[in-house]
Parts: C-alpha cells; structure tokens; sequence
C-alpha cells in the first residue's frame, strides 16, 4: 500500500487518538482509560509497525512513534489509576454499598443463618431429622471427615500437606459454585436466590447440629469457625445480590424492567465482586489452616472469634470517612 493511501486512511484515527491524549493529559478524560482507550493504543502501535515494515517516510514514522509514546505512558498511568481503584473499593467502597443496601443484606442474612441455627438446634434435639436432608451415606462420610482421630479433618482428611494447594482450588471451585447459584438464580423474580439461601443453611445446620450431637463438637466447630467468618458472609451477600436483581424485575418503579435490571445488576455485580473475595479468603484459610491439627481447638477458637470481628468490623465500619471524589 502507497503511504499516501495509508495516511489518508488512518489519518482521522491518528487524529482522534492525539484528541483523546491531550484530553487524558489535561486530566479531562478519566472515564475514557478503559477499553477504548486500550484498543486505540493498540490500533496505534500497529500502525506503527506497518510504517516502519513498509518503509515510510521518517516523517510520518517520527510522528506515529510520538503518539505512542504517549499512548505508553497514559496507559500505564491508567492501569495504576485503575489498581488504586480496587484497592480504594476494598477498604471503604465495598464495605459501603454493603451498608447502603443493608435492606437486602438483612433479609438474605436472616434468611441464611435463621435457617442454618434452627435447623442446627432440631437436628440436634430430634437426630433422625437429618436424614430427611442428607442421606445415610453421606452422614457416614462427613462423620468419618471430622473424626477426632483424624490426622487432618475436613474433606478428603487423608491428604498429605502438600495436597493444600490443590484442595485451596477445590473450595474456590466449589465456593463460588455455591455463591454463583445464589446471585444468578435471583433472575428467578428472586425465588431462586430464596431457594439456595435455605437449602444451604438447611445442610449447614443439619451437619452442624448431628455432629455436635454424637460428640464431634470440637473437631467440627473448630474447623468450621476460622473460613466460616468470610465463606458463609459471603453466601448471605450473593444471596442479598440476587435479591437485588429479584426485586428490580418484580417492582420496577416507573422504569422498564430491563432498565431497572440493569440498574440493579450494576450494584449486584460490585456486591458480587467483594463475594469473591471472600470466598478467596476462605478458601485459603480452609486450605491451609482449619484442615490442619497442630494448632488445639482453643487456638482456633480464638482465631476464628478474631476473623468473625474482622469481617463484621470491616462491613460496619470500614469506609466510613467519605473521601472527597477524584
């Protein structure tokens, strides 16, 4: 291709992407450090090597590798800005629009652990009701699991340590399985959201309450008590999402249904963001700390009493001091 076609071709688009970093330099496009921004740099640069490939002018070659040398440091400028962005979210933005949507919280919260300790107290008063939830078989394997004989409790208590790491992917896989079903399931007017809150905090106390009753109690609670703080929050929070999107389809307002679910969504998917970190964390601690049977169960209590502060401090407190925007 003749350079004057290629110039004549892209010239616009060079001239908007110089359009678009002198406004980024000025501090007067921060919104437009996103995708779009990317692909034009990227654009840009290939550009660039078609240039120098073809043997244009030095002319036009000094100008494309101006533009992206610009484009460079606005780029990774923005990646930074971006990264500053998450951390501001975790430690007071997350936090925040967990307090701001405390409506949802409360009722998934209350539903999930409301759950979870009456079923826990009727199992352990009445020990024939957890069959009608968990079959025999898996009685005897969660039975066999916490054992307090068991060299390491929990799932697949036979592994050696070095197996944590896989066992760390295992309870992320299946963790956010659990919190995914949750949150999308709420598209079901909010039913299916209802549904996963109850059938897990239905196991969870059956579990719960039959190992308490035959005598497991230290084993079980002193596993369950450290990732409990952050895995089971965070089962309650995707349920509060999915009760977010629920509610947009089922009362709209004056907006239509797909504006209101979008609406919604967008805080649905930050409250889904902080799940997962959680659940992160839970898997870590599961993986390498509740599993474990050097640290005795006063030990763990007292770490586990520790995490259960940390996570209800940090949703009550963390973020409080509102900052003035960028």
């Amino acid at each position: 291709m003749k350079q004057s076609l290629f110039e004549s071709r892209h010239q616009a688009d060079w001239d908007a992407f110089a359009a678009q970093l002198d406004a980024l330099e000025r501090g007067k496009a921060e919104a437009q450090a996103g995708s779009r921004f990317a692909a034009d740099y990227r654009r840009l640069c290939q550009h660039l090597a078609l240039a120098e490939a073809r043997g244009y002018s030095s002319h036009l070659i000094e100008q494309l590798q101006q533009l992206a040398m610009r484009g460079h440091q606005q780029f990774y400028r923005h990646r930074s800005h971006l990264g500053a962005q998450l951390v501001r979210f975790l430690f007071g933005g997350f936090p925040r629009l967990v307090r701001a949507e405390w409506r949802s919280v409360c009722v998934a919260s209350l539903l999930f652990f409301g759950s979870l300790a009456l079923m826990g107290g009727l199992t352990y008063l009445y020990p024939e009701l957890i069959y009608s939830l968990v079959s025999p078989e898996q009685v005897g394997e969660m039975e066999k699991m916490y054992d307090p004989d068991a060299r390491r409790l929990g799932r697949f208590g036979e592994r050696d340590a070095g197996d944590d790491w896989v066992m760390f992917g295992f309870y992320i896989m299946n963790n956010i399985g659990i919190a995914f079903q949750t949150f999308a399931s709420g598209l079901l007017l909010g039913l299916g959201s209802l549904f996963f809150l109850l059938f897990n905090g239905l196991m969870i106390g059956a579990v719960a309450g039959h190992l308490t009753r035959i005598g497991y109690s230290e084993t079980f609670w002193s596993f369950v008590v450290g990732h409990g703080a952050f895995e089971l929050t965070a089962i309650a929070l995707a349920g509060a999402a999915g009760f977010k999107l629920g509610w947009a389809l089922l009362a709209p307002g004056r907006l239509p249904r797909g504006e209101a679910l979008r609406l919604a969504a967008g805080t649905a998917v930050q409250l889904v963001a902080g799940v997962i970190l959680f659940l992160l964390l839970a898997a870590f601690i599961e993986a390498f700390w509740s599993s474990t049977t050097f640290a005795s169960p006063t030990i763990k209590y007292a770490v586990g009493a520790g995490l259960w502060a940390l996570v209800l401090g940090y949703l009550l407190l963390a973020g409080r001091r509102q900052h003035a925007p960028d």
